[in-house]
C-alpha cells in the first residue's frame, strides 16, 4: 500500500496533503495557478483572460450525454490561438457508459494529448453511477492510454472514499475535487493520496461580478473557478503526462 501511495504521489506531480499549504486558502497563495471550467452557458472574453497571468488554463465541456457542447469547438479554436491550455470534460449520465465514452472520444479526437475529465456530478437520478463510471474510465484508457481527471462534488467523494481504496481505478484518475470552504484538509484520502484541482468558486458561494474569491478576467461571477495542487511549472509538466 506504501508503495502504491508513492507511486500515485509521484504520477500527479503534487505536494503530500501532510506538507502542503495548499488546503487552506490556495486562491490566496500566487504560486498556485488558477484554471477556469466552462460550458456553453458562461460568458468568456478570451482578449480579457489572457491579461491574468495567474490563470493558464480552461477546462471546457465537449460533451453531456448524447449532446455536443455548442461552444466546445469555437472556444478551443479561440484558446488555441491565443496560447491557453486547453482541455475538455465530459458530463456522465445513467445511459451506456462505453456509448458516452466513444461519444465524447469522437468529439475530442484532435486533443488526445490534453487532459481529459468526467464529471459524476451527483449520486443517483440521470447522472452516471460509480460502476458506470468505472467503465467509461477504462474505455477512455482502452482507446487512449490515459486516465481521465475524475470530477466529484463532496457528496460523490465521500461515496467514493466509502466504497473504494487505493487499488481502484479511481485512484489511478487525478482528483478534481469541488469544495466551497477554506480548507480542506479534513477529508479523508483513502483513495486519492491528494487533490489535483480544487474548484472553490461558482454561483454557488458567489453571487457578483467581481466579488468572488478569485475573480478571472473577461469571466462572470458564475464561472467555475479552479485551483492547481503546484507551481506554474509543475502543472506544465503534469498536462504533458494527462
Amino acid at each position: 500500500m506504501k508503495n502504491i501511495f508513492i507511486f500515485l504521489t509521484l504520477l500527479f506531480g503534487i505536494q503530500s496533503n501532510e506538507k502542503s499549504d495548499f488546503y487552506s486558502k490556495p486562491w490566496d497563495k500566487k504560486k498556485y495557478p488558477i484554471a477556469i471550467d466552462a460550458y456553453e452557458k458562461n460568458a468568456i472574453n478570451m482578449s480579457k483572460l489572457v491579461t491574468d497571468e495567474r490563470t493558464i488554463a480552461i477546462f471546457h465541456r465537449a460533451s453531456i450525454g448524447f449532446r455536443i457542447d455548442n461552444k466546445y469547438a469555437s472556444r478551443k479554436k479561440e484558446a488555441k490561438l491565443k496560447k491557453i491550455f486547453f482541455a475538455s470534460y465530459h458530463l456522465g449520465t445513467n445511459a451506456d457508459p462505453i456509448k458516452q465514452a466513444d461519444f465524447y472520444l469522437e468529439q475530442i479526437s484532435a486533443n488526445f494529448n490534453d487532459p481529459m475529465a468526467l464529471d459524476i456530478e451527483d449520486i443517483g437520478g440521470n447522472n452516471i453511477s460509480l460502476k458506470d463510471a468505472e467503465k467509461f474510465i477504462e474505455r477512455i484508457y482502452e482507446k487512449t492510454n490515459r486516465y481521465p481527471f475524475v470530477y466529484v462534488n463532496n457528496k460523490v467523494y465521500t461515496e467514493i472514499n466509502n466504497k473504494y481504496n487505493l487499488n481502484s481505478i479511481f485512484a489511478r484518475c487525478p482528483l478534481w475535487y469541488a469544495r466551497f470552504k477554506n480548507s480542506i484538509k479534513d477529508i479523508p484520502f483513502n483513495v486519492w493520496p491528494n487533490v489535483t484541482l480544487w474548484q472553490f468558486s461558482c454561483e454557488l458561494n458567489c453571487k457578483k461580478t467581481g466579488e468572488c474569491l478569485y475573480n478571472v478576467p473577461g469571466t462572470e461571477f458564475d464561472m467555475d473557478v479552479n485551483v492547481f495542487n503546484g507551481t506554474p511549472n509543475e502543472f506544465q509538466l503534469f498536462w504533458q503526462k494527462h
